[in-house]
């Protein structure tokens, strides 16, 4: 199975990685995150398999999150309640995200994304 590839094509880092991916020959299904953003499903599954906090799937720098005042907010939110809104909207997740058989990839650390090859 090619890895699945969710990015956002205006973002820079975004770009950087699809690059990286095309440079080092890697086959990917590209996915667009803010049209077709993670479903609760899918990032029940994603999370454990990234082998990171939940916290770490939050896009942080990101407009929505500071606007909804999320570093107040997820301390007092359930794990259930996080994801569910995760999934509401493809802005508030880290991007970009690169999905296998067996990992889960988040953000672009080319150091991380050698053993994609």
């Amino acid at each position: 199975m090619k890895p699945l590839f969710l990015q956002y094509p205006a973002c820079s880092t975004c770009q950087k990685a699809k690059k990286w991916l095309v440079e080092n020959n890697i086959e990917f299904t590209n996915r667009l995150i803010v049209e077709d953003n993670p479903t609760v499903e899918e990032l029940k599954e994603w999370i454990p398999k990234s082998g990171l906090p939940l916290k770490k799937f939050f896009n942080t720098s990101g407009v929505v999150y500071k606007e909804l005042k999320l570093s107040e907010k997820l301390p007092n939110m359930s794990e259930e309640e996080q994801i569910a809104l995760l999934a509401s909207n493809g802005k508030l997740v880290k991007r970009p995200l690169i999905v296998t058989n067996n990992s889960v990839l988040v953000g672009f650390k080319p150091e991380e994304w050698e053993k994609l090859k």
